[in-house]
C-alpha cells in the first residue's frame, strides 16, 4: 500500500511541466513485411531549477511519450540559477559528436537557443542565455551534451564551500 502511494505523488508532482522534443518511426523487418514502432524524446521541468530528460519506445506514439515522461521524471536533476533568470557563468559540454556553449546573458536578452537546447533552458526556468550547438544536431547528443555543461556550473556558494572560504570573499575576486 505505501508503495502505490509513493507512486502517486511522484505522478501528481505539481508544476511538473513536459516538452516533447522528438518522436522517430523506426522498422523492424520480419518475415511477413515490416513492423513500426516510435521513440519519443521528452523533457520536463519545473521550471525553476529541475529538469530532466527521458526517451521511450513503444508500438504507439501515446504510449512512448508516456514513457519518455516518466524516465524524465525519474532522472530529475537540479542546477542553481543566478538570480533565478540565468547560469552562473560560461560553460561547455559534451557528449559523444555533440558540443554546447552556453554563455550568460544580461537580463533582457531572451534564450538564444536553437531546438532541443531551448526546452532543456524553458523546462529549467532559465530567462536569459545564449547557446550554441557546435558538432552533432542529433536531439539526443544535444541535449545530454546541455545537461552535461549544466551539472558542471557551480554557484559561489558551491565554490566557497569547496575552498573553505565566505561567499563574500569570493564574489569579490570575481568582480575585481
Amino acid at each position: 500500500m505505501a508503495r502505490e502511494d509513493k507512486k502517486r505523488t511522484r505522478e501528481d508532482a505539481p508544476d511538473i511541466n513536459e516538452r516533447l522534443v522528438a518522436v522517430n518511426r523506426v522498422s523492424k523487418t520480419v518475415k511477413g513485411g515490416k513492423r513500426f514502432g516510435f521513440a519519443a524524446l521528452v523533457v520536463v521541468g519545473d521550471q525553476n531549477g529541475r529538469v530532466g530528460y527521458g526517451k521511450g519506445k513503444a508500438k504507439e506514439v501515446p504510449e512512448a511519450i508516456r514513457k519518455a515522461t516518466e524516465n524524465a521524471k525519474r532522472h530529475m536533476i537540479r542546477i542553481q540559477l543566478k538570480h533565478g533568470r540565468t547560469i552562473h557563468h560560461d560553460m561547455e559540454g559534451s557528449h559523444g559528436a555533440g558540443k554546447v556553449v552556453l554563455r550568460t546573458a544580461p537580463q533582457g536578452t531572451g534564450i538564444i537557443a536553437g531546438g532541443p537546447m531551448r526546452a532543456v533552458f524553458e523546462m529549467l526556468g532559465v530567462q536569459d542565455v545564449v547557446a550554441k550547438s557546435i558538432g552533432s544536431q542529433n536531439p539526443y547528443n544535444m541535449i545530454r551534451a546541455t545537461v552535461d555543461a549544466l551539472t558542471k556550473i557551480s554557484s559561489p556558494r558551491q565554490v566557497a564551500r569547496r575552498r573553505n572560504r565566505k561567499i563574500s570573499e569570493i564574489i569579490r575576486h570575481v568582480e575585481s
